[in-house]
C-alpha cells in the first residue's frame, strides 16, 4: 500500500495556562521527586519547586532538559514550550511532504523487503500510514467499511466484523492490545487516542466455549497471535520498531509493526503464497 498523510493532533497546552503545573503534573507521572529531578537535570530542588509554582520563569533551555529527563513526548515538549511562552521547537511535518521523501521510502523498502511476510506503519493513534501484501492477505474478505481510509490497525484486529472472529486467541490478544494502550496513557496524554481506546473496548468478544489451544511447537517466549485463514491456523509473533533519534513529530510518533511467523508451518504457507 502507499503511505498516506495522517492527521495532526493539536499540541494540548496553550500558551498563557503556564507551565509550572504541566511540568508536575509529568514529574508525578513519571514518579519522581523534585530533588531526583534535579539532580538529573543540574539545577536544585528549589528551583524546580519555583518553577513548578510559577515563581520562576524557566529558559527555553531548562524546558527541553526538563522534558528530557522526564521522557516526554516530542508532542508534548512543544506544547511545554508554547505554555512557557516559547515557540515549538520540533515541527510537526505532514508525511506526504517532500522533506519526508527519504523516510516515506524507507519505510516502504523495509515493510515491501519483509514480505511474504505482514508489515505495517501506524501513527500516534494506530493509523495505518503504509502496509504490504502481507497485511493485505490477511485482511482480504473483510468489509468495505473497515477497509475505507483511514484505516485504523486497532479497529481491524478488534472489531467484531473485522479479525477479530478470525482470532483464535481473541481473549488473549485483545487484553494485550489493550494493554498496550493503556501503557501509552502513561506516557503521553492524546485525546484521540482515549476515544479510539474507549471505541475498541468497548466492541463485544464473541462468544466462544474456550480459547483454541495452541499448537504444537508454539512460541513460549512471546505472546502469539493466532489467526485462522483460509482453513489455515497462521501464527505469528509481533515486533514494534520506532525511530531511535527523532528530530520531527510526525517521525516520532511513527512505528513500524512485522509479524513474524511463530512456526514452521506458517512460514511453509507464507513463502508458497507469495507472487
Amino acid at each position: 500500500m502507499t503511505i498516506v498523510a495522517s492527521g495532526a493532533e493539536p499540541p494540548s497546552a496553550t500558551p498563557g495556562r503556564g507551565v509550572g503545573p504541566l511540568l508536575r503534573a509529568w514529574r508525578e507521572r513519571r514518579r519522581v521527586s523534585q530533588l531526583e529531578l534535579a539532580l538529573r537535570a543540574d539545577s536544585s530542588a528549589r528551583h524546580i519547586s519555583f518553577v513548578e509554582t510559577g515563581r520562576s520563569r524557566p529558559s527555553e533551555e531548562m524546558v527541553l532538559r526538563l522534558a528530557e529527563h522526564l521522557e516526554v513526548p516530542m508532542r508534548e515538549r512543544n506544547a511545554l514550550l508554547l505554555a512557557a511562552g516559547y515557540a515549538p521547537r520540533f515541527p510537526e511535518t505532514p508525511l506526504d511532504d517532500p522533506a519526508l521523501e527519504g523516510v516515506r521510502a524507507g519505510l516502504e523498502q523495509l515493510i515491501q523487503g519483509y514480505e511474504p511476510y505482514p508489515a505495517l506503519v501506524v501513527d500516534g493513534v494506530y493509523t495505518v500510514v503504509a502496509a504490504n501484501r502481507g497485511i493485505a492477505m490477511l485482511l482480504d474478505g473483510l468489509p468495505e467499511t473497515l477497509l475505507a481510509p483511514p484505516l485504523n490497525a486497532m479497529r481491524l484486529a478488534l472489531h467484531p466484523e473485522g479479525l477479530a472472529p478470525r482470532i483464535l486467541n481473541l481473549r488473549e490478544w485483545r487484553g494485550h492490545l489493550l494493554h498496550q494502550m493503556e501503557r501509552q496513557f502513561a506516557l503521553q496524554r492524546s485525546p484521540k487516542l482515549r476515544e479510539l481506546y474507549d471505541e475498541v473496548a468497548a466492541y463485544p468478544v464473541p462468544e466462544r466455549a474456550a480459547e483454541a489451544e495452541p499448537a504444537p511447537g508454539a512460541p513460549s517466549f512471546a505472546l502469539p497471535l493466532r489467526i485462522s485463514h483460509e482453513g489455515r491456523t497462521l501464527s505469528f509473533v509481533s515486533s514494534i520498531s520506532t525511530f531511535n533519534t527523532p528530530l520531527d513529530v510526525t517521525v516520532a510518533e511513527l512505528a513500524v509493526e512485522t509479524l513474524l511467523p511463530a512456526d514452521p508451518a506458517t512460514v511453509k504457507y507464507l513463502q508458497a503464497s507469495a507472487p
